[in-house]
């Protein structure tokens, strides 16, 4: 969108919050870059241009401006919403594995030459996997130094800077303030935290959000001592390269509030690029909206509550096994299977607030399970004991970088894996929002009452109007039987 200089000019002299995130307005006379809703007033037309992400205008000698933080802005949708090489490689930079395992595992993830992805992520997004990875450690330490009162040093390490004059240099050229200075503008003396390894945070969204299904899916399908809907947050453990976190989200008017508190701070860029995917928050809801008005059918259903997203997973590998559990029986019986495993096979775990009790088993560890050991019929046995030893000898991958239809396809080769299993997990776990099933009984259902044939392939046929946008259109017409997960809990 970038290039579209005339569309640009018009979202920052219109303040149009719809396009945070799709650009930045760098301006030429005081080298600062803004988002598109930036409040101050925007500059002459001739002294603007534009980039396509916060670390291009990084590398082309701007900084972020102090007013606006164009560093927190929602992530592009196009990322979420696309399956090529490069958003692939997006995905996997906000995972932080830039950081983790360096650019040539990036490529090595994505089946490229690290030229290849340096040269097509800067024909797209305008820099290189480096200066991606540097920008989102410099919002990290941000968050931070901000939220945080860990020692700058402690600050340095955990947002993945290899030294703390590198962090310090970065931090002015980025910010143009010192790490001290940003700690002084935001309040935070010397003291000590309210609770050890405890983050507060915000995370942006473009409205509308509605929150009933989005929250009402994650705690009517909770497994108990791994998720608990609690004073009006969601709460959940998570598995993290460098140990483990607790995050409670609460649904908010402009943004969600974000509790975590980390065994490592070193997991933060993860376990926040987690909850984003998890909340579905980068999407772009008019767009999407607009695309599903456009059939009388779903317009009325999207009139009467705007901006709902696709509940996504924290873990594709988990939620594959979820599905699983989930196939052919009720929520409460798929909730039953999913805790027993837990309880057997899952790590223990501290929550101070009570209720999380474990995290939930990794694949590697359900590996050694003993089929005969679970409450299912023979058949679901073998389903789920072969996609265990799959993702176990990482010859199934679910991850952020998976490729979606290869994903489908080895899916579709395992024993007992049916259209609804595989498209469910398309959905959830692999992120991809053209998902759809069209032999999902509350999908059949929707149809019958809105007075459409109910056959899968009549209804694949309408649901080609909706596309690239179905998985979203699935949120809507899961509203029509009034089901429980479609309500945010009391």
């Amino acid at each position: 969108m970038h290039t579209d200089t005339e569309r640009c000019v018009r979202a920052v002299q219109s303040k149009d919050a719809r396009f945070d995130g799709w650009f930045f307005t760098a301006v030429l006379t005081t080298r600062i870059y803004c988002r598109p809703s930036c409040p101050v007033v925007p500059p002459k037309v001739r002294n603007m241009t534009f980039y396509p992400s916060a670390a291009a205008c990084q590398q082309a000698g701007f900084r972020a401006c102090k007013r606006c933080r164009p560093d927190t802005s929602p992530g592009s949708p196009e990322w979420n919403a696309r399956a090529d090489s490069v958003a692939r490689a997006m995905r996997l930079i906000q995972d932080g594995v830039v950081d983790r395992e360096g650019v040539p595992g990036l490529a090595a993830r994505l089946g490229y030459s690290a030229r290849q992805v340096e040269r097509q992520l800067l024909a797209e997004v305008g820099a290189g996997p480096l200066a991606l990875a540097r920008a989102q450690r410099a919002q990290t330490a941000r968050v931070l130094i901000e939220t945080t009162a860990l020692p700058l040093a402690e600050v340095a390490f955990a947002a993945g800077f290899a030294s703390v004059r590198t962090f310090n240099d970065t931090v002015r050229e980025v910010f143009a303030l010192a790490p001290g200075e940003l700690r002084a503008r935001a309040g935070r003396g010397p003291q000590a935290p309210a609770a050890p390894g405890v983050i507060t945070l915000r995370l942006p969204y473009r409205a509308p959000l509605n929150p009933s299904n989005l929250f009402g899916h994650l705690a009517a399908t909770a497994v108990p001592g791994v998720e608990e809907w609690r004073d009006g947050a969601y709460r959940r453990t998570l598995t993290l390269p460098h140990g483990h976190g607790i995050v409670a989200l609460s649904p908010r008017d402009d943004h969600i509030a974000c509790r975590l508190q980390l065994t490592d701070p070193r997991d933060l860029t993860l376990a926040i690029s987690r909850c984003r995917r998890l909340l579905d928050l980068d999407a772009d809801p008019v767009a999407v909206d607009a695309q599903l008005r456009s059939d009388p059918l779903l317009a009325p259903l999207v009139d009467e509550g705007p901006g709902r997203r696709v509940p996504r997973t924290v873990d594709g590998a988990e939620f594959a096994v979820r599905a699983v559990l989930g196939q052919q029986v009720s929520t409460a019986a798929a909730r039953t299977h999913a805790a027993r495993l837990v309880t057997a096979h899952g790590v223990p775990v501290e929550d101070p607030e009570g209720g999380l009790t474990h995290l939930f088993p990794t694949a590697e560890a359900l590996a050694g399970l003993d089929p005969d050991a679970l409450a299912l019929p023979r058949s679901r046995r073998t389903t789920l004991t072969t996609l265990v030893g799959a993702l176990a000898d990482g010859s199934l991958r679910l991850d952020a970088d998976s490729d979606w239809e290869r994903s489908r396809a080895e899916l579709s080769a395992l024993p007992g894996f049916g259209p609804w299993t595989v498209e469910v997990i398309a959905m959830r776990a692999l992120g991809d929002p053209d998902a759809f099933c069209a032999t999902d009984l509350g999908i059949r259902r929707a149809a019958e009452r809105l007075g459409l044939p109910a056959t899968p392939a009549a209804l694949i046929t309408r649901a080609s109007r909706w596309r690239p946008w179905r998985a979203y259109a699935v949120q809507y017409l899961w509203t029509v039987d009034g089901h429980p997960i479609n309500q945010l809990p009391a």
